[in-house]
């Protein structure tokens, strides 16, 4: 990604100068991909800082973690006040508020940037989420800008906010792709076992979403994988897949996350449970031969009418995926006092990333529309979508049931969205068996308080008889 975020910089017209620790890479790079552009090689970080201009503009691409330090450790002897480091590395977002605190100590401008688009957004135009120091962000701007994604004519960059909130927005975003992925499986699965329908017959259907809402570069490839046979016998490749998933750790982190802030981001919690799941394969295959299920029967109801349900299960599903991710980056900006950008959020999704969509195009409109938009459920558009979305959303996932498909995604999607809507939870009885057995008190709804029951008060009762009075320090956990 550094060697073509470089050439993606010098095709804009931005003079770069690159340094990779091993120096034949350099020279190698120098008369290769970068022969006759506007690329210089460095051969030391001292000579790197000595061919920079002021401020300088240094962006760090390494593995995160305490490469990252060592980078920045060995940096500083060669740094002048006022100069500029950008880790555009996928940092835990806490490293990257410390760094930006001990940096600014030093008089050092520390910038987090999430970049998202592999190898071939960086080199064509990546998307860019951009946080910490803001007095960097002028002498960044231009060239960020340059380089990133467009969509409708926008670059797919913009500050973000403070501190590490670069970098969280790119964790947010790489958990909702952890999300829209697993949807996506789910849907594969369905077809195919439930549906008994052929991978080029699968592959047809994401081709032919892939032509309104859900129009978006995951559906886009998922169409071409399934359509992909094995060169030597002509068979789908994606059957001879071991299905165990790997991953990186961002979406567990977005996870961690949602806990620590008391957000219910459920859709990618799931989504990270069933790629630890995918993983224990072993175990799986001798659960397959001792744990009893539902006998799938051939299909033979409307393929085409249930096709249609699954559809507006994974938009449906989609937009509860969304609205989780900036219920957390709502609450974080609260926790961390970030003021962020919701509305360039949405916008910086749309192109060049992973997860970009046409449906992030309406995302964006509701946020400029309303920048303190409590949620995207709240939303005239999303509501709409849903409400016309939710009976074959609730028929996909039923028939899910009925096969004995695992469908973790879109069930806690669905069950989500009928636990945020429903004004009375069962978390009464909650409370009260807490209070029961661990004295850990209650509150009374405003409309039955009383004098014995005041309203606003944490309130032990003695249950049995046989309890004492006093009660619990109240926490949460």
């Amino acid at each position: 990604m550094g060697q073509n975020l470089i050439l993606n910089a010098a095709d804009h017209g931005f003079t770069v100068v690159a340094f990779n620790r091993t120096v034949s890479k350099v020279d190698h790079f120098l008369a290769n991909e970068a022969k006759g552009k506007s690329i210089i090689g460095a051969h030391s970080l001292q000579e790197l800082c000595e061919k920079l201009k002021r401020p300088r503009r240094i962006m760090l691409l390494v593995k995160a973690g305490s490469a990252v330090d060592d980078f920045i450790a060995a940096l500083l002897p060669f740094l002048e006040e006022g100069d500029i480091i950008i880790d555009g590395g996928n940092s835990h977002f806490p490293d990257t508020n410390r760094r930006c605190r001990e940096l600014a100590a030093k008089g050092i401008r520390f910038v987090g940037a999430g970049v998202s688009g592999g190898e071939e957004g960086a080199r064509y135009g990546p998307s860019i989420m951009p946080g910490g120091n803001r007095e960097a962000w002028p002498y960044i701007k231009d060239i960020f800008q340059a380089i990133a994604a467009k969509s409708d004519g926008e670059p797919c960059c913009d500050w973000v906010g403070d501190e590490g909130s670069g970098h969280f927005v790119k964790m947010v975003h790489n958990g909702i792709e952890y999300g829209d992925m697993q949807l996506i499986c789910e849907a594969y699965d369905i077809m195919k076992r439930g549906y008994g329908m052929t991978c080029s017959e699968i592959g047809d259907v994401f081709g032919e979403w892939n032509k309104g809402v859900l129009d978006s570069f995951l559906i886009e490839i998922t169409r071409d994988i399934l359509k992909y046979n094995d060169p030597e016998d002509g068979t789908p490749l994606v059957e001879k897949i071991l299905d165990s998933a790997g991953q990186k750790g961002t979406g567990k982190w977005t996870a961690i996350n949602a806990l620590d802030l008391g957000m219910p981001v459920t859709l990618i919690g799931e989504a990270v449970f069933a790629r630890c799941l995918s993983s224990l394969k072993s175990e799986r295959v001798r659960a397959s031969q001792i744990l009893q299920g539902p006998e799938i029967p051939p299909f033979t109801g409307d393929r085409k009418a249930a096709i249609d349900d699954l559809e507006q299960a994974l938009y449906a599903s989609k937009i509860i995926s969304y609205a989780q991710g900036f219920m957390l980056i709502r609450e974080a900006g609260k926790e961390y006092k970030w003021e962020l950008n919701n509305p360039a959020i949405a916008l910086m999704w749309r192109g060049g990333c992973i997860i970009r969509s046409v449906f992030l195009a309406d995302i964006t409109k509701a946020y400029r529309a309303k920048p303190d938009l409590e949620n995207l459920l709240f939303d005239d558009f999303f509501k709409a979508a849903i409400h016309n979305a939710q009976p074959g959303w609730r028929r996909a996932v039923a028939k899910a049931v009925e096969f004995g498909l695992p469908t973790p995604a879109f069930s806690t999607a669905l069950a989500f969205y009928d636990g945020y809507r429903t004004k009375d939870l069962p978390a009464n009885l909650l409370q009260a068996q807490r209070d029961y057995f661990g004295a850990h008190t209650f509150r009374v709804k405003p409309e039955f308080a009383s004098a014995s029951l005041p309203a606003g008060k944490d309130i032990h009762i003695n249950w049995t008889g046989r309890g004492g009075n006093v009660s619990a320090s109240t926490y949460l956990a």
